[in-house]
């Protein structure tokens, strides 16, 4: 959605100047606030119109039933749905007996706006109701990124032309009624209707509270709420609650110019476990300490995290408005997604909607957890400390599989596989080894030994021992990894898969040299020297097949053998392919869903040579029809690192502005979370160059025409480190810590404090443009004028044709 369209473009925030009653559901998943623990869709205060209501607790989940056919052994039995739970945000406004509801009466004016620096939703409104009384209402809502159970709305009316009776009614209510879900499409999540059985509710004075259990997952869960209410003298306040919904009503009489305030605080807590007391004084105590601190107190602190935040962690573009919004509205996005998770997990959608039915994958570990290794590390060990919860889990289900070690889910909330789809669940083993890697980065990047010693080296145990009892060492002694699916799912159940085989091979490495510096522990865990040296030897033997005719990795044995797939003949409404073609069509012929040898090229840049990346490069991009958001931003990195900068700038800008632009046609079932963040990784690791293979950070930096600036901060240990890249030169400063040594190219630096150290910029061979699949390419990027914010400064960004 460009200006035009309704988002304003502004390198700070994202406003929107007018109501489009057709893309609320977008809106709401763009604008929507969460924490990591609570997520608030941006539904507007009233609660209608809506497009799609949603308040979620993570880790709140509802059990449905996956049937089955032909039942398989080895089949989950049920799976794990997100549900809607009670809706705090409501505030209702009546006008002289009329709802305040945008459909009806004249709106003179609407606008929402939300600033990446300070982390609240702004809305204005100027209403005339049908009976000709004119109000103006502005209102404002955080999901606290301090007080993890506080969620807050600050709500305001003002008479205009007459004197008026308002009535205000904050509301609590559970079981929404919710619309129905697309019909056809595996994306969209299941709806599960009244989920929540209730237990307990009470209201007096300003206060009130719901406790609710869900049915059949037993989980828990109490939201309450207090109200400041200011107003003329002889406002009125009841309070009143029943099952499934408790209400505050504020009355008062208006006259030109007066207002009357109400100041909302809503706590939300849940538990597998804690008793109805315990859950609901939890609440209760949450937000008695949120009205301590009252709105103001929330706000500043809401400001000053994001402050520190951006100062640490901004991503920041010269030459591209637009693509500088996008960005930072990535990073605060995912930021939101982790920032109190707190050993829970971050759905592929993060809080803001309910798509994927809520739940976790591997985007988790493969491209939310790299850039928040660098930017919020202490989420990172929060999210791999939640796999290392789910352990037990994953051990049963290695048993069930015949496996060693653990065998992690494809997509899960709690931690059960919940994917009744084995060849691209149960086969897609390389989840262990994301896991892996994403420890091992993590250890690297912080030197965060107790951590380590404590969740990390088990996670890196058990995942090598699912890997040595699903490979085998063949009669030339190479070790194979069979029948297993890779980050492709238009490939399933194929042999020695490259991504697989290499991240499986620094999985096994990373564990032998985890027990090599926690003896004890490996002990207690059992390992053996034995064990130890035949994970090394399965490393040092890892199969990766190559294609010797045509000079290029296929993406597994035989691949490049398959015949490819019809492009010419496919139109463009037959996209995605997976809602048109049978699988059984798509896993024999060359069609790459998502970028997966390009990734192993990207994660496992240190196994392939130059040449080969970019014979590889060029082949694979022939044939990757991107029907997943995972894949464009991998797309770019690569397009950089073999030279081609004006196409990894076309796939970073379709990475970043996937959600903004709607591009995948289902925003409204929530955010992109790994596009969101692969932008980042586009930027700094594609444009950037940045490399973590070794011990050393290396960069290897290029800028395409489009931009003239790019500059970052990454956390490092002890540093922070930053990087400005320009055309002619980049620059490394170290702007905490005492020294650290990075490679520019090839050459290494000692970077000390106060001491920038500049290098030139290399501009790298331009080789011909690869070609895409027919309808497939990425849309160019081109200069045009834009406003900035509505505000009639004029910029340059680099819109899509």
């Amino acid at each position: 959605m460009t200006a035009q369209e309704g988002f304003a473009v502004d390198p700070w925030g994202i406003t929107e100047h007018r109501l489009d009653l057709a893309g609320l559901a977008r809106s709401e998943s763009v604008f929507a606030l969460s924490n990591g623990h609570i997520g608030l869709r941006a539904n507007l205060d009233e609660g209608e119109p809506h497009g799609l209501p949603g308040t979620y607790l993570n880790g709140v989940f509802e059990l449905r039933p996956l049937p089955y056919p032909e039942g398989g052994y080895g089949y989950p039995e049920s799976g794990q749905s997100v549900i809607n739970v009670t809706n705090g945000k409501l505030v209702r406004l009546l006008v002289d007996d009329e709802p305040f509801d945008l459909r009806y009466g004249e709106l003179r004016g609407h606008r929402r706006s939300l600033d990446f620096r300070e982390g609240v939703l702004r809305r204005e409104a100027e209403w005339t109701s049908p009976a000709g009384r004119t109000v103006k209402i502005r209102s404002a809502r955080l999901v606290s990124l301090t007080q993890r159970a506080i969620a807050a709305v600050d709500y305001e009316v003002e008479a205009v032309d007459g004197p008026v009776r308002i009535v205000i009614q904050s509301e609590l209510v559970a079981n929404e009624q919710l619309p129905e879900s697309s019909e056809g499409d595996p994306r969209a999540a299941a709806v599960l209707e009244a989920p929540l059985v209730a237990e307990a509710h009470h209201a007096h004075g300003t206060k009130a509270t719901l406790v609710h259990h869900t049915r059949y997952s037993n989980l828990r869960l109490a939201a309450g709420m207090d109200h400041v209410i200011e107003g003329p003298d002889g406002v009125s306040v009841t309070s009143e609650a029943r099952h499934d919904q408790a209400r505050i009503s504020a009355t008062t009489v208006l006259q030109p110019g007066e207002r009357v305030r109400l100041t909302k605080f809503v706590g939300y807590g849940w538990s597998a476990a804690r008793s109805l007391p315990a859950v609901r004084d939890q609440v209760e105590a949450a937000i008695t300490a949120a009205r301590y601190s009252g709105w103001e107190g929330l706000l500043a602190e809401q400001k000053q995290y994001l402050e520190e935040f951006w100062a640490a962690s901004d991503i920041e573009i010269d030459g591209d408005v637009e693509l500088q919004q996008a960005v930072r509205f990535a990073l605060f996005h995912v930021v939101q997604a982790a920032a109190r998770s707190e050993e829970r997990a971050i759905p592929a959608k993060g809080l803001t909607g309910p798509g994927y039915d809520g739940h976790s994958f591997w985007d988790t570990e493969t491209f939310v957890l790299p850039v928040l290794t660098y930017t919020l590390p202490g989420a990172v060990a929060q999210a791999l400390r939640w796999r290392h919860s789910t352990l037990p889990l994953a051990r049963e289900r290695a048993a069930q599989l015949g496996l060693d070690g653990a065998v992690f889910p494809w997509r899960t909330i709690r931690g059960e596989e919940c994917s009744g789809y084995w060849p691209a669940g149960t086969a897609a083993f390389h989840i262990g080894a994301d896991i892996a890697v994403a420890v091992a980065r993590y250890v690297r990047a912080t030197g965060d030994i107790e951590f380590e010693r404590g969740y990390g080296l088990e996670l890196l145990v058990e995942t090598a021992r699912m890997w040595r009892s699903l490979g085998h060492h063949d009669s030339h002694g190479q070790f194979r990894i069979e029948g297993v699916t890779g980050p492709d799912e238009y490939s399933s159940i194929a042999d020695n898969n490259v991504f697989t085989n290499l991240m499986a091979q620094t999985n096994l490495r990373a564990a032998a040299d985890a027990v090599a510096r926690h003896h004890l522990e490996a002990d207690a865990l059992g390992v053996d020297t034995e064990e130890t040296a035949a994970w090394r030897d399965a490393a040092a033997a890892m199969y990766i097949p190559y294609d010797e005719k045509l000079g290029v990795h296929p993406q597994a044995d035989n691949f490049t053998h398959h015949q490819v797939w019809d492009f010419e003949g496919t139109p463009a409404e037959k996209y995605p392919l997976l809602l048109h073609f049978p699988y059984f069509d798509l896993y024999r012929k060359q069609v790459v869903k998502q970028a997966d040898l390009v990734l192993a090229m990207q994660i496992r840049g240190d196994a392939f040579t130059p040449e080969q990346k970019a014979r590889n490069f060029a082949y694979y991009e022939r044939l990757t029809v991107r029907d997943s958001s995972l894949s464009a931003c991998t797309q770019a990195v690569m397009a950089a690192e073999v030279g081609q900068l004006d196409l990894a700038y076309d796939y970073t800008a379709e990475a970043a502005l996937m959600d903004l632009h709607d591009l995948g046609g289902n925003t409204r079932d929530g955010l992109h979370m790994a596009s969101l963040a692969g932008a980042c990784i586009a930027l700094v690791a594609g444009f950037g160059g940045m490399r973590d293979h070794g011990e050393a950070i290396g960069f290897r930096p290029r800028l395409p025409a489009g931009l003239s600036r790019l500059a970052f901060s990454m956390r490092i240990r002890q540093h922070l480190l930053a990087v400005e890249i320009t055309h002619e030169e980049t620059t490394y400063t170290l702007r905490e810590g005492d020294k650290i040594l990075v490679e520019h190219e090839t050459e290494e630096l000692w970077v000390e404090v106060g001491t920038p150290v500049s290098r030139p910029t290399v501009i790298p061979p331009a080789g011909e443009r690869p070609a895409q699949p027919v309808g497939r390419e990425p849309a160019r990027r081109s200069p045009q004028p834009v406003a900035i914010g509505g505000s009639g400064v004029t910029g340059e960004h680099l819109a899509a044709e």
